[in-house]
């Protein structure tokens, strides 16, 4: 056996007690992840599966190579070791890498537990699989179109380079799925423009306009003369949407065909065109969870990572500095970091509901309103009170006696059991739980709670301070007749210290990062966090801070989030100009498209189309003098919205001025952000 294959064997066998440990405190804490698989792997072998997106085997394209390549390369400079990769899947599949440390092994492994939890739980990562047949099984379903992309391609009959041509061409659009409908939906909802009298809603649209003619009861003379053969297969080359339709891939697999050069026509595919589409369209279902909560995902994972490694002890004393070292360069990566934002935006989750869980308690005292409320209320005894029991603060061997009176009373934050048997391991009578590495296995997740109380943690312990006489007030109405408390410290006995978790729990279920981002960056996230906006001005030719305006900072994370920070591409029309011709819009909100981008996947759509193929869009332009003028007054100038399309037939690439009822139906300036999760899961 190699050596290092050897060592690998070695480090995995080291790894076996953290990960039943990590796995034994994450479901204490109520987390509820799949199974997870833990795999020590190289260097070469960590880049060959970043590069095939988390998995060991992925259909034959170059594109893997480069993937690898690149990936090398940061590795190889230290600017992109990968400390760990995790598949959504039931089991979970978690490889880390040989060469991490043991500090690093634990946080990853901690931070695993938490990512195995979120693609358990979240509605989102539902999208692409009945978790009723007991999850995604994804490593199945992508070595199965491994195998079946493979075999195609090894076929007489079929030229590789038309395999790897088509693969190009659907990867281009792979993000042009509707996301927010179920991996098969398309395939059972009605397809719009088909005529009424036709119930197979897959009908092929010549065979329908031939039933309608039928109806005519024409001569035959007639019927040759009229409806010729020409007229009919036009007429029978497109499909009208009644409405923009958001999953362009499935359509174009529907109703596309594929370009004949020697012909210069649209010809039928071949089944096996239609199998490697289908096969790519399923696996961008499956990584659609994945871009959608990439927010959400890394900052859950991050703070459940924070609560075992740091606030549980997990990395021992001797590591304890090369893991803050860890975590701090993950937090501290530039640019839009989704560890930092996703952590911060759910500590601000867990800090507002144990906030209206007190404030609910404090504005039930005898006496206390929301006009006198920070007079009569003493908040650094409310601080005082929330600070967690000793003896469960300091859970271990040393409170031992502590915990096991508590325990004989009943306390719901003691595992009674735990603590009976480290205490006759302490008597030497048996075994006992290993309480000095893990001492909360003493705890249960509500003594836990209370242990890592938000509002005990010093950095909130002002948080009640900052609660505005409105903000009292608009909770004050929702009190009704309710039970009263006579002190201030009868009111705080009755918290849930569970309040902030439990939140937190309700909107791992249903959010992703649109809708996080939309319900919780308030006005009081973006000041404490020193958010804003930037942009680039034209005036000054240089990017400058646009705004510190709490909307304005959430509607430009909300165009970065929505549709995976894509342009919207949807489907207008099958047959437009009544030319068989397919007319795609960009959902115009005010961020224009990167042009060269644009037209250059257009001419892979002509290539699943098979005919003309057209994207409608409006472009902001700027004239030279305004520019100038607005220069010198040290003012942005203001452009002018102008609508395009673009046409490809085969040959350039042309430009058109655009209908402006085309232009009305893809502007999209009063986009409603303002969604709940049950909207977009509707």
């Amino acid at each position: 056996m190699r050596d290092d294959r050897v060592e690998a064997k070695r480090e995995a066998a080291a790894l076996d007690e953290p990960a039943r440990a990590a796995r034994e405190l994450a479901e204490r804490l109520g987390l509820a992840p799949y199974p997870v698989r833990y795999w020590v792997v190289d260097h070469d072998e960590m880049n060959e599966l970043i590069a095939y997106g988390g998995f060991q085997r992925r259909y034959p394209h170059w594109r893997w190579g480069m993937n690898y390549e690149r990936q090398a390369k940061l590795d190889r400079h230290g600017l992109g070791k990968a400390f760990e990769i995790v598949n959504n899947d039931d089991p979970a599949h978690a490889f880390l890498q040989e060469s991490n440390s043991a500090a690093d092994q634990k946080a990853v492994i901690t931070h695993v537990e938490a990512h195995a939890d979120f693609f358990a739980n979240n509605e989102w990562f539902g999208l692409y699989a009945d978790r009723g047949e007991g999850g995604p099984n994804a490593a199945a379903r992508l070595e199965r179109n491994a195998d079946r992309i493979a075999a195609i391609a090894k076929r007489a009959d079929v030229d590789r380079d038309e395999v790897e041509r088509l693969i190009d061409a659907v990867s281009a659009l792979e993000d042009t799925i509707d996301q927010h409908s179920p991996v098969d939906a398309a395939r059972s909802v009605a397809e719009p423009g088909v005529a009424a009298d036709v119930s197979d809603d897959d009908a092929d649209p010549l065979a329908a306009i031939e039933a309608r003619i039928d109806d005519l009861d024409l001569s035959e003379a007639v019927r040759r003369d009229v409806f010729d053969d020409e007229w009919l297969e036009a007429r029978g080359e497109g499909v009208e949407p009644e409405s923009p339709r958001p999953d362009v891939l499935a359509f174009l697999r529907d109703h596309g065909k594929r370009y004949d050069p020697e012909s210069g026509k649209a010809v039928d595919r071949e089944p096996w065109e239609t199998t490697v589409i289908d096969a790519i369209r399923e696996e961008a279902y499956y990584f659609a969870g994945q871009k959608q909560t990439k927010v959400l995902n890394e900052g859950w994972a991050t703070y459940w990572e924070s609560i075992m490694m740091g606030g549980e002890g997990f990395a021992g004393p001797d590591e304890f500095l090369t893991y803050a070292d860890h975590m701090s360069r993950v937090l501290g990566s530039p640019g839009l970091n989704p560890y930092k934002l996703g952590f911060e935006l759910w500590t601000h989750v867990e800090l507002r509901a144990a906030r209206r869980d007190v404030i609910d308690k404090l504005l039930r005292v005898e006496g206390v309103t929301p006009e006198n409320f920070h007079s009569r209320v003493d908040l650094d005894e409310v601080a005082d009170l929330l600070e967690p029991h000793p003896a469960i603060a300091g859970a271990g061997p040393a409170t031992l006696d502590e915990l096991a009176d508590l325990a004989a009373d009943g306390d719901p934050r003691v595992d009674a059991e735990a603590v009976d048997r480290a205490l006759s391991a302490r008597d030497g009578a048996e075994d006992g739980p290993d309480i000095e590495r893990h001492p909360w296995r003493l705890l249960t997740r509500a003594g836990l709670a209370e242990r890592h109380y938000v509002l005990s943690r010093p950095e909130h312990r002002g948080a009640l301070r900052n609660v505005s006489r409105e903000a009292l007030a608009e909770q004050a109405r929702y009190l009704f007749d309710v039970d009263r408390y006579e002190t201030v410290a009868a009111a705080v006995a009755d918290v849930d210290r569970a309040a902030g978790w439990d939140r937190m729990f309700e909107v791992r279920e249903s959010h992703n990062d649109v809708t996080f981002v939309d319900a919780f960056l308030t006005d009081e996230f973006v000041r404490e966090g020193n958010y804003f906006t930037y942009e680039y001005s034209r005036a000054a030719e240089e990017h400058r801070v646009a705004s510190v305006d709490a909307d304005d900072v959430r509607r430009k994370l909300l165009l970065r989030f929505t549709n995976f920070g894509k342009p919207t591409i949807v489907v207008l029309d099958g047959n437009f100009r009544n030319r068989g011709e397919l007319l795609l819009g960009h959902r115009y909100n005010g961020v224009a498209l990167d042009e060269e981008r644009a037209t250059a996947t257009l001419k892979r759509v002509f290539e699943l189309w098979g005919r003309p193929v057209n994207l409608a869009t409006i472009r902001v332009e700027y004239d030279d003098g305004t520019v100038r003028r607005a220069r010198r007054r040290g003012e942005e100038p203001e452009g002018t919205e102008v609508g395009v399309r673009f046409q490809y037939d085969g040959g350039e690439v042309t430009e058109h001025d655009l209908d402006e009822s085309i232009e009305e139906r893809i502007a999209a300036d009063e986009v409603d952000y303002d969604t709940k999760p049950d909207d977009w899961l509707a």
